[in-house]
């Protein structure tokens, strides 16, 4: 026994020696069956039972609803191995002293998650509310890149909470919609929650309160690439094309390095301005130029006087700005409605559908739909002097992103939900006043309801857009705010 073991001992020590020898680095040169793996490490090991339980529950569900879902779940899921490689990695390197320079070493999380956040961009995708719950949640595995209380972040456990708290907006929505449909989107948003929401804090809050261990210091930087064994030369071959441009990092810091490039833009407007004397290009003031000198100095405003041009009025619409396609009006797999890019249509309409299809309208403008039938749900989306005439929805009605819209429901809508929107008469039947109307980011919301009179008359209720916070008994109470006068 002790003979085999002083063997294996002279064995390392010389491949030690002809590393040293060859310039190679001790890393590579090391005997790989007496490295300690990284799975050794006890928080590690509950890192990798952790993620295998809630990420394998979140997967599975996904599995089962497949498309753009199961796709961003696989997303999420190496954004989690992502997150322990760079644990594992971080008890071997030292410290950064800031997040610049460590901007490198957090790269490869920065990347998963910007593909998440792109797979929410663009035209509205089907599944929204799925993948923008994935892209929300993924900042919250950025507590690895904690380095004390004065980096600028929240303490781990609390960086946790709180981007699940941006993501739930998104996830409650897919329960509500899905609700009485389907329990397979319902187990992936409650799968979803629990991975964070205790799953992730309560192992934050147990195996690193204070951020990532790193190792002692003097050893390699973070921001430096892991030592490589040499390899032997390879034929040369033809060059690859140069990398597409980096996405924009997730860890940012106050201060950035400078540029050794010249400044554009405003960056060189003030540069040049700091340059010069504070009085240069200057005309000097003479005495006749003096508003106390003038002959024509006068108490009274002349009435010949140019006026200044009032200020072109902006409207919301202007930031809705999108990219006009070919005009659509489509079924698609028999279960999606499509309208798109319509501009002048005063007489579209959709009359065989039925309640297990959606209407998906997006980027119309001056035109008019009209919906002769039952559908699960309607979505307006970035139209702008558009309206839509419809009769019963199953599910709800949403209007996006929209300027200046006229919706009338014939008949029944259980929810209407109105979000970033400037401007929108909603004329609403006998039999859908029953309906639940949320607002949010909005403005000249105005709600028409018919008269109890026989004359068919409309009574107008605008929606308040202002709100009083007030803390009362230990808590905040919002009511809308009133104004009084003629």
């Amino acid at each position: 026994m002790e003979a085999a073991l002083v063997e294996r001992l002279e064995a390392a020590v010389a491949r030690l020696e002809a590393a040293v020898a060859s310039g190679a680095s001790l890393a590579s040169a090391a005997p790989r069956d007496v490295d300690v793996p990284a799975a050794a490490d006890p928080a590690i090991v509950a890192y990798e039972e952790f993620v295998g339980e809630a990420v394998g529950r979140l997967t599975a569900a996904a599995e089962k609803i497949g498309g753009k879902v199961l796709d961003a779940t696989k997303l999420l899921a190496e954004a989690f191995a992502v997150a322990k490689d760079l644990l594992v990695q971080a008890k071997q390197l030292q410290k950064p002293a800031s997040m610049a320079d460590a901007q490198d070493f957090f790269k490869p999380l920065s990347d998963v998650i910007a593909k998440a956040t792109a797979m929410t961009e663009g035209r509205r995708p089907d599944y929204f509310n799925h993948l923008k719950s994935v892209a929300d949640s993924l900042p919250a595995l950025a507590w690895v890149a904690f380095l004390g209380k004065d980096c600028g972040m929240s303490f781990p456990t609390a960086h946790v909470e709180e981007s699940w708290q941006m993501a739930e907006f998104y996830n409650n929505k897919v329960l509500v919609e899905y609700r009485n449909k389907d329990p397979d989107h319902v187990e992936w948003a409650k799968a979803l929650k629990d991975l964070y929401m205790p799953g992730l804090r309560d192992f934050v809050k147990k195996h690193y309160p204070l951020g990532p261990v790193w190792g002692p210091a003097g050893g390699a930087a973070a921001s430096q690439p892991k030592a490589v064994a040499p390899t032997p030369k390879a034929p040369e071959a033809k060059a690859p094309p140069p990398p597409a441009p980096p996405s924009a990092p997730l860890f940012t810091t106050e201060k950035s390095p400078k540029s050794s490039q010249p400044k554009k833009g405003m960056s060189a407007v003030f540069q040049e301005i700091s340059s010069k004397p504070v009085t240069a290009g200057l005309r000097k003031v003479t005495d006749d130029m003096k508003t106390k000198n003038r002959a024509d100095r006068s108490g009274v405003v002349s009435s010949t006087a140019a006026a200044p041009a009032a200020p072109e009025k902006t409207s919301r619409a202007g930031s809705f700005s999108f990219k006009s396609g070919p005009p659509k009006l489509e079924l698609q797999m028999g279960r999606k409605w499509v309208v798109e890019n319509q501009v002048g249509k005063k007489t579209l309409a959709i009359d065989d559908c039925d309640s297990r299809q959606s209407i998906y309208v997006y980027g119309c403008k001056d035109s008019v739909l009209q919906v002769n039938g039952k559908v699960n749900n309607i979505t307006v989306d970035k139209c702008t002097k558009f309206g839509i005439v419809f009769k019963d929805v199953v599910a709800a009605f949403e209007v996006v992103n929209c300027n200046g819209v006229e919706v009338q429901c014939q008949g029944t809508a259980p929810t209407i939900s109105i979000d970033n929107t400037s401007g929108c008469q909603l004329y609403l039947s006998k039999d859908s006043l029953g309906a639940s109307i949320t607002s949010a980011k909005s403005s000249e919301i105005n709600v028409m309801v018919p008269s109890g009179a026989t004359d068919g008359d409309w009574v107008e209720h605008a929606l308040p857009q202002q709100y009083i916070h007030s803390f009362k008994d230990g808590q905040f109470v919002t009511s809308p705010v009133s104004h009084s006068g003629a």
